[in-house]
């Protein structure tokens, strides 16, 4: 894998998944797409199995698992295969966990006191989360000049229209969303049209 999960693709897509069936067609078609770094959120009671059939059917897929909230979920999801991690938000206990991982984890931040206080402890790649409400472009392009070290896979309200203003800033490697992943195409297992999402979604350049 390269050396940050922010550099696999230009946006990573964040999928929730209610059928573990439909994580290995969904897979393929996003990395057909160009997609290959997908975020399996751990909303669902099929998560884990979805991380596990990916892990182990979509070789050219790097699975990670969203919403890691606690040192058992990064146990359980490192342990289904996940290849990355990433967190809506961290705390001290959650980040020890993360690191002891082995595997490379994305801790949410949406303040200038939580960048600071991960650049304190080594990590320089964040999610920001929730990136529109919590200040969209405006906000990262802030923080660019004070903290260039820190870089950000903005996830949150980011759509095919506002990515391109995200991917513009020095400071953002990829973005996170789940307009690819429409809820409507995935009940409908339109893996066609995810797949043509998909590839409009890896065409995107800041």
């Amino acid at each position: 894998m390269t050396s940050s999960v922010l550099d696999l693709a230009p946006v990573m897509p964040v999928v929730v998944l209610e059928d573990s069936a439909d994580a290995v067609p969904l897979a393929r078609a996003l990395v057909a797409g160009g997609l290959p770094a997908i975020e399996v959120t751990l909303r669902t009671a099929a998560a884990l199995d979805a991380i596990r059939a990916i892990a182990a059917e979509v070789p050219d897929a790097v699975v990670g698992a969203g919403t890691v909230i606690s040192a058992q979920n990064v146990s359980d999801t490192v342990a289904a295969g996940a290849r990355f991690l990433v967190s809506p938000g961290w705390t001290d206990a959650l980040l020890d966990a993360m690191k002891a991982s082995g595997v490379p984890f994305l801790p949410g931040v949406s303040t200038t006191s939580e960048v600071v206080a991960l650049l304190e402890r080594g990590v320089t790649d964040m999610k920001f989360f929730p990136a529109e409400a919590a200040g969209g472009t405006a906000y990262l392009k802030a923080l660019s000049a004070p903290l260039p070290q820190a870089r950000f896979c903005p996830t949150g309200g980011v759509s095919l229209t506002s990515a391109p203003s995200y991917l513009a800033l020095p400071n953002v490697g990829c973005v996170g969303g789940s307009w690819m992943v429409p809820g409507d195409a995935v009940a409908a297992r339109d893996w066609s049209r995810v797949e043509r999402l998909a590839t409009e979604a890896a065409a995107l350049r800041g």
